[in-house]
């Protein structure tokens, strides 16, 4: 049975805008984004179909586009539509940590620096640089890494953070593996930098770690 003959409170759609989208499965939340089905199947059916496809709502979002267009239903549009819906997400999470300290909304820090660092496969080390009253100037990606592990060379860091007249700064890398528990080379590196820049009077707020869950910080552990 086409979507459209089904009871208006079951349609992805109409439920969304009624319950809003939080109330909605994966395959239902997929089912808009697809907006049609194809031969024998509908919307809600093919999208079920890929996430069983993929194993997880996660695993299709992050898919390269090598292997997103190999599936049924999609395609290079599908893929271009999906990944400009995924910046606009990355853009708005941006926005959130732009206006005010980033002090003030620590949770909406992790929330960006979780949306730009979770997928990648290799290890991505960035900084996010403050002025004096801890508001983003800009986020950098400065150094990438095998599969476990980048070089960081603290006169980058430096140089960087002078370019941006930073006051402050925020670290940041993921953990491609999952673990966001930091290593014994990963606290001795964020001492390494503090010292760096304090010579030119930036200070660390935070070294923060991206891995599976909630990302880490490494001052509320007392770190820094």
């Amino acid at each position: 049975m086409s979507i459209r003959n089904w009871p208006a409170a079951e349609r992805p759609r109409e439920k969304l805008l009624e319950l809003g989208a939080a109330s909605l499965s994966d395959a239902e939340l997929l089912a808009i984004f697809l907006r049609t089905g194809v031969s024998g199947k509908s919307a809600v059916d093919l999208a079920r179909h890929l996430l069983g496809q993929f194993g997880s709502l996660r695993a299709l979002l992050e898919a390269r586009q090598g292997v997103f267009i190999q599936h049924l239903g999609l395609g290079p549009a599908k893929f271009a539509q999906l990944q400009a819906v995924l910046e606009m997400g990355r853009r708005h999470l941006a926005e959130r940590v732009r206006h005010d300290s980033v002090l003030d909304s620590p949770i909406a820090v992790r929330d960006y620096l979780k949306a730009l660092l979770r997928h990648e496969p290799h290890e991505i080390f960035g900084c996010l640089f403050l002025d004096s009253r801890h508001r983003v100037l800009g986020f950098e990606a400065l150094f990438q890494g095998t599969i476990d592990n980048a070089t960081v060379y603290p006169r980058h860091v430096v140089k960087r953070a002078l370019d941006y007249n930073a006051a402050a700064l925020i670290l940041c890398h993921n953990h491609p593996s999952g673990n966001a528990e930091p290593s014994l080379a990963d606290r001795k590196l964020t001492k390494v930098l503090q010292k760096a820049l304090e010579l030119v009077d930036v200070r660390v707020l935070d070294h923060i770690i991206v891995g599976e869950g909630d990302p880490l910080s490494m001052a509320e552990y007392g770190w820094i």
